[in-house]
């Protein structure tokens, strides 16, 4: 698939007139450029032009703004309205450029795909940026300047002892995405117990894929090496049920959970290029007659999809070299230095309101719950001791390091979904770390009391971290907690996306923090919460309760009331009785659905949230009891 004649990167130095005009000339497939920009949601814009016009005027391209758009169309939810929709894009030329090639369309003169210039942009209104990128970006240069006044002032910092602040040139912001999906052929619903029964016998994690799944998946690595991402593995997941082949040899009935890695890169560069992954999958998958899903939780009952995000930080110096700004002086006796302590202080006391960012669906909440190892709880685990470094795959965020290559420690936070916006998740994750980083930095302490700080119990007073909460567990925080405990350690996990927006009003210091330097501004941080609770609502109202309408009306009376048991007959009264509070209203009482759709008309969303709950509880046992009631009929 990969044509070492095409052109797939187009980097920040060759994005001048010249080079562009040579490059594109010399590429006459490349027909059209795509402004690209990225609202609230993580969804990216696709302005298209004949690549003519860009050619024709592309000084006024690079220059001025290259294009407009109906920001009342995106998700820019209170900013770009009705009446003052206009939006401009505005060419980002300090990351590369990708050719989006169709796979379906022909150039008739040079027999290649027609391809599609994508140019990252700047969203601008009212000559003020308002978009994800931006955010991204202009946090990373504040972050960056703060920083580096920090190490100014302090120039030994704990752990750190073998450099000088003085001789720190450039902060640089190492970050990773992993990206997990499920694939399975078209119109396949494989049922629950043969995906849990899978999950269980562990019979699919990294097993040998096969057919149209192994073609897809190699394709897929071969076109993330094309475009330069540097993929370094692509594996089957633990979720999904083995697969048939027909007579002509041609796998059938897939269902499956993939997971694609590739190299680190840097800040907006990063969530670019899992943007691009993400295109490269599902188009990649399509050809060979997939269907992809992102979801974090498409099956109920089963592994959910993470997209676990990595962050770090480094240091280049004035002498040329690079040194990870995480890793201590000695990486035998000590786990982090005072900044690696810092940023994951300042992740974990700041988490609740992150969490807003990072699982902003009802999809991306149904995948954190206890079990398939998704992060519920805010703690972290550092190990046992630093020359046994943690695996831990129960807590929220993880130390990463490898005691003999100090470059690789890094924090890996396990939340993230493939539908998390990357670019506002990792600018909360680097705004927080500062907060935290300052407070180590500035207190003076030693590695040993900064440990003992992320170590303390509850009730213990810490110069940072919060009193009457702890913050790191060597346990299985599932199996060694109730779920009291973690409540009461550790907090309590929003169930709703309603809940979890609520942390922007509940926590007004903690929002403080991620306002520092009025990037994320107050005003996007509550557009991007209208948003979230729009959606919210919309699919509430408009797709899950109908799916649950449509499920509820296949369950039928199967045993015949002349040719049954009193078991039959018990287990139908109590699944008619559920069937009638989820759907059916009476007059001394509505449905739970007419309740549900009250509640958002009145605007009670307090009602809304306990109510999906109830919904969902409810549907979860009637599937089971059906299920019982329909295995326990003979005909």
């Amino acid at each position: 698939m990969m044509n070492p004649d095409m052109l797939y990167v187009i980097s920040p130095e060759e994005q001048n007139r010249e080079t562009l005009t040579e490059i594109l000339t010399a590429h006459p497939e490349i027909k059209f450029v795509s402004f690209m920009g990225v609202d609230f949601a993580g969804n990216d814009t696709d302005e298209k032009v004949p690549i003519s016009l860009f050619l024709k005027d592309i000084d006024g391209f690079l220059e001025g703004m290259a294009a407009q758009t109906d920001g009342s169309s995106v998700v820019l939810t209170g900013i770009a309205t009705l009446n003052n929709a206009r939006v401009d894009m505005k060419i980002d030329s300090s990351v590369n450029w990708y050719i989006d090639y169709n796979y379906e369309h022909f150039d008739s003169a040079t027999g290649r795909m027609v391809g599609t210039l994508r140019i990252p942009c700047f969203l601008v209104h009212n000559n003020v940026r308002v978009d994800s990128r931006s955010i991204l970006h202009d946090t990373l240069d504040y972050v960056e300047k703060e920083l580096l006044e920090l190490f100014k002032k302090h120039p030994q910092v704990a752990g750190l002892e073998h450099i000088s602040g003085e001789d720190i040139e450039k902060i640089i912001f190492t970050c990773a995405t992993e990206l997990e999906f499920w694939v399975k052929s078209p119109r396949e619903d494989a049922p629950i117990e043969a995906l849990s029964s899978s999950q269980m016998m562990q019979e699919q994690y990294w097993q040998r894929c096969r057919g149209n799944v192994r073609t897809a998946l190699e394709q897929t690595v071969e076109m993330l090496e094309a475009y330069g991402l540097g993929p370094e593995m692509g594996h089957k997941e633990c979720g999904g049920v083995r697969g048939q082949i027909d007579d002509n040899g041609h796998m059938t009935h897939v269902m499956e959970q993939l997971e694609v890695d590739w190299k680190y890169s840097y800040g907006v560069q990063t969530a670019d290029n899992e943007l691009l992954a993400r295109i490269i999958v599902k188009e990649i998958f399509r050809l060979n007659g997939l269907e992809v899903s992102f979801q974090a939780k498409p099956v109920p009952g089963v592994a959910g999809s993470g997209e676990h995000t990595h962050v770090g930080i480094a240091a280049k110096m004035k002498n040329g070299k690079v040194v990870n700004l995480f890793a201590p002086k000695d990486m035998h006796t000590e786990f982090l230095s005072a900044v690696g302590y810092g940023s994951m202080m300042g992740l974990l006391k700041n988490y609740e309101v992150i969490n807003p960012f990072i699982s902003s669906t009802i999809d991306s909440l149904n995948r954190l719950k206890p079990g398939f190892e998704a992060p519920v709880c805010i703690v972290t685990s550092l190990g046992l001791s630093p020359e046994v470094p943690s695996r831990n795959r129960t807590i929220l965020a993880g130390l990463i390091r490898d005691i003999d290559s100090p470059m690789a420690t890094r924090i890996e936070m396990r939340s993230p979904n493939p539908y998390t916006n990357t670019y506002l998740a990792i600018a909360a994750f680097y705004i927080s770390m500062l907060d935290g980083i300052k407070a180590c930095v500035e207190s003076g302490k030693t590695l040993k009391e900064m440990e003992n700080e992320l170590s303390k119990k509850a009730g213990d007073e810490g110069f940072y971290l919060e009193k009457d909460r702890e913050y790191r567990s060597e346990h299985d925080v599932f199996e060694d907690y109730n779920e009291e405990e973690r409540a009461h350690l550790f907090g309590k996990p929003p169930a709703t996306v309603w809940e979890n927006m609520c942390a922007i009003k509940n926590y007004p210091e903690k929002i403080a923090v991620l306002t520092t330097g009025n990037i994320l501004k107050k005003e996007f941080i509550e557009s991007f919460a209208k948003g979230a609770l729009i959606r919210w609502q919309t699919e509430l109202l408009n797709r899950i309760i109908p799916e649950y309408h449509k499920e509820i009306c296949l369950m039928k009376k199967l045993h015949d009331d002349d040719n049954h048991t009193t078991h039959d007959a018990a287990m139908w009264e109590k699944i008619a009785a559920m069937r009638n509070t989820m759907a059916k209203d009476v007059t001394e009482q509505p449905s739970l659905f007419t309740m549900t759709r009250e509640a958002f008309a009145r605007g009670d969303f307090d009602a809304a949230s306990n109510l999906q709950l109830e919904m969902a509880e409810i549907m979860q046992k009637l599937k089971a009891q059906y299920n019982e009631y329909q295995h326990n009929i003979i005909d």
